[in-house]
């Protein structure tokens, strides 16, 4: 299984996105079932520090991470692709696309920045429970 996590930027929430699968893989122990990507069509130069201050606040440092181009070949790869709402990806493989319809945390109150992380942790871990029920 291989889950993809895009927006524009790949500064705020597809990272948010990618560090809580990561999370969860590791503690569903699916380390040898799921690959996790994560990508832009139109990278930032740095992950947002609003969204890296509200990941440290639930002690996942993301303060390494670089945002990066994705192309349409990795995504075809994927099983699910989730969107943030953001992206008009046109996939021609049999990709499933999610449009999580998530507000951009880019210049947002730390307050907002945790609204928005928590949905994200909600729904990385809805769909981890979806394919993997335990």
């Amino acid at each position: 299984m291989k889950f993809g996590f895009v927006c524009v930027q790949n500064a705020g929430r597809s990272q948010m996105s990618a560090a809580f699968a990561e999370r969860e893989r590791t503690e569903r122990g699916l380390e040898d079932e799921v690959e996790i990507l994560t990508g832009g069509t139109h990278p930032a130069e740095e992950v947002h520090p609003e969204v890296v201050e509200a990941m440290g606040e639930v002690d996942i440092d993301i303060s390494d991470r670089e945002p990066r181009e994705v192309s349409t070949e990795e995504l075809n790869e994927c099983d699910v692709v989730a969107t943030m709402g953001c992206s008009t990806l046109e996939l021609d493989a049999d990709v499933e696309v999610r449009d999580w319809a998530l507000d951009d945390p880019h210049g947002q109150s730390v307050e907002k920045v945790r609204e928005i992380r928590d949905e994200i942790k909600q729904r990385v871990s809805a769909l981890f429970d979806e394919y993997y029920d335990e």
